[in-house]
């Protein structure tokens, strides 16, 4: 077909984007669809679709989703309230069906400008959105987010392998989405190719190009990566620069937890028994360095002390070892998306000497917190025989907790998360 030339500027008072998300994401594992897997504590769907929220050339949003979903979009979506969010639309049999699915459940909306984006897309950023938007306001009918092809072609045998031809990159361009139309444009496009029963086509702008419509391309971005395969959420695991992507945010927090001795014959600090000539007194096994740390780390998640979650009032807690209260306390971390970059804790006492046993204590915090030997430093110092600690009355331990955690708004949830 003859492509139809730019025809006049298109108002863009009203672009809606359409977030298809009604996949299955098998080839990603995990047991869920992909879009609802988390990276960094938040689901990839919710990422997506607060990239599209930032930008506020757009009027609306609808996510087309699976059916059987509904709760588990929901949960994704938990607490994220904004006006331009839709109800969701429901997908059909092939991604072509869910999108001609989602424009008509725009019909009533009546954009003059849609935005199709895929749901695993969720480093998005607001220039490519407003991008797109400018190339239909300025008189295309259809536009391509790409990014030119970096790496050399090869065509290959697909049962042998062999290759058969190396492929000029010179003009290829790999598409991405957002892919942006008239409102109008794409939806007859899509019922045209419906009611001729063509369902091969790749994504919405092949639909466009075999209606006719001239496609342009805009400028992709490298980041504006599609979440494929269980590859990829570990390469994003992986990523150094993830913490930048994902809005990742660095809190500090410290704790002091201090133990009288009692009569006995070793002390349990860093999880390790230390002989001594005394213990240390306490509703549970009085690791005074593993209660110091567990408190810092309930703080940098703001989710109160070792006193709230296990109340030396309650007699299941009596002798108990403490490293399960790290350990947990860990897990509220990773339950926000949040994992440690360090721990430190000092501990402060006459005796018995720390040194011989730093080490160990190192591994066994290591061990109880799930990171590695390098993340955790433990050092000890004297009072000067100053004060409690010097008279050696008892021992204290000072801890800070370094973490990583996703910022405020990336859907830390109501019990626990810091406004």
């Amino acid at each position: 077909m003859t492509p139809t030339a730019p025809s006049s500027p298109c108002s863009a008072g009203r672009a809606a984007m359409l977030i298809v998300a009604a996949g299955r994401g098998i080839r990603a594992g995990g047991g869920i669809p992909k879009q609802y897997r988390r990276i960094g504590g938040t689901s990839v769907l919710r990422r997506t679709i607060e990239a599209a929220l930032a930008c506020d050339r757009l009027s609306n949003i609808t996510v087309v989703i699976g059916e059987g979903d509904d709760a588990l979009y929901a949960d994704s979506l938990k607490g994220l309230d904004d006006p331009r969010l839709t109800a969701p639309a429901r997908g059909g049999d092939t991604r072509q069906a869910t999108v001609l699915n989602g424009l008509r459940a725009l019909a009533d909306l009546a954009p003059d400008i849609v935005l199709v984006h895929d749901g695993a897309r969720p480093f998005v950023s607001r220039g490519v959105i407003s991008a797109s938007i400018d190339a239909i306001a300025t008189g295309n009918r259809a536009a391509v987010t790409a990014i030119p092809v970096s790496d050399t072609l090869k065509r290959a045998d697909p049962a042998s392998g062999a290759i058969l031809d190396t492929i000029d990159r010179n003009g290829l361009f790999a598409a991405q989405t957002p892919q942006a139309f008239r409102y109008s444009d794409i939806l007859a496009a899509h019922e045209r190719a419906a009611a001729e029963g063509l369902a091969s086509f790749t994504d919405d702008a092949a639909v466009a190009e075999w209606a006719g419509l001239a496609v342009v391309l805009t400028p992709g971005e490298t980041g504006n990566i599609k979440i494929t395969t269980a590859e990829d959420f570990r390469r994003l695991d992986r990523d150094p620069a993830m913490e930048q992507r994902m809005e990742m945010e660095t809190r500090v927090a410290t704790a002091y937890d201090v133990h009288a001795f009692e009569a006995g014959s070793g002390v349990i600090l860093g999880g390790i028994t230390l002989p001594h000539d005394r213990a240390l007194k306490g509703h549970s096994d009085a690791d005074v360095v593993l209660h110091a740390l567990t408190d810092a780390v309930l703080a940098t998640i703001c989710d109160g002390d070792i006193g709230h979650h296990f109340p030396p009032s309650d007699p299941q807690w009596r002798g108990a070892a403490s490293d399960q209260f790290l350990a947990y306390a860990v897990a509220r971390l990773r339950q926000r998306g949040g994992r440690i970059s360090h721990l430190d804790v000092t501990i402060v006492c006459e005796r018995p000497k720390i040194g011989p046993h730093r080490e160990a204590m190192r591994a066994r915090i290591a061990g109880i917190c799930g990171t590695p030997l390098h993340r955790v430093s433990v050092k000890a110092t004297t009072s000067e025989r100053l004060g409690f600690t010097g008279r050696e009355e008892g021992i204290a331990a000072l801890a800070t907790a370094t973490v990583l955690l996703p910022a405020v708004g990336d859907n830390l949830d109501a019990e626990g998360g810091c406004p």
